[in-house]
């Protein structure tokens, strides 16, 4: 069995979860992690977008702060087009739309399919500045990672997916979950200090000995 089970609690439009998400992948594997996916969408609509950032030009502005940021420590800092989203003729996009595409792969097909369609949504957005809030972007990166059209679009539109978004979301709240991305372990209540691998990695150990 795993060493540990670890929730993951992220959001597609952020550029920090972008970061931790590759490093936990190693991770998972050196240390034999169950890692659960759970879709904590910040602002689910523009209404929210506009409530939490004002006007679109200001929400475009702080969060590509935020991007330069997360670039200047990331592990492949080439991945984060800035310029490119700053170009990008939509607003900046909630992150709604492409959890309900993620919970969509993960009723197809588990975790695992889950977590490859965040991150291959993740690239969509922080890589090619695409608007993952459109349903058909988000339907173009399922087919694009193998998932059969029909079947992913039906379940992309059935209401109990984005239901299992809202379950995430309001077991975030229940655990005190208020940012992106969290790890929390649940052999130990505790929760991993977002970091370089190596940190993230001795935090682990020091897990695995606390759950001995």
């Amino acid at each position: 069995m795993p060493s540990l089970t670890i929730d993951f609690f992220h959001d597609v439009v952020c550029c920090w979860c972008f970061k931790v998400s590759s490093r936990m992948r190693d991770l998972a594997v050196e240390f034999d992690l169950d890692i659960r996916h759970r879709s904590f969408v910040l602002q689910a609509s523009r209404a929210e977008m506009a409530a939490r950032w004002g006007t679109p030009a200001q929400a475009r502005a702080t969060i590509l702060d935020h991007w330069a940021a997360c670039r200047s420590v990331s592990d492949r800092p080439d991945l984060v087009d800035i310029d490119a989203m700053r170009a990008a003729p939509f607003d900046y996009p909630h992150g709604m739309t492409a959890a309900r595409g993620c919970k969509a792969a993960e009723r197809l097909a588990g975790q695992g399919a889950h977590w490859d369609m965040f991150d291959r949504s993740q690239r969509a957005h922080l890589s090619a500045a695409r608007n993952i809030a459109e349903p058909e972007v988000v339907l173009e990166v399922a087919r694009d990672l193998g998932f059969e059209a029909a079947a992913f679009a039906t379940l992309f539109d059935d209401p109990a997916t984005a239901q299992a978004v809202e379950t995430d979301r309001q077991l975030a709240r229940a655990l005190q979950v208020r940012s992106v991305p969290t790890l929390i372990i649940r052999e130990t209540g505790s929760r991993l200090v977002n970091g370089p691998r190596a940190d993230l990695a001795a935090q682990i150990r020091a897990a695995l000995r606390l759950a001995a």
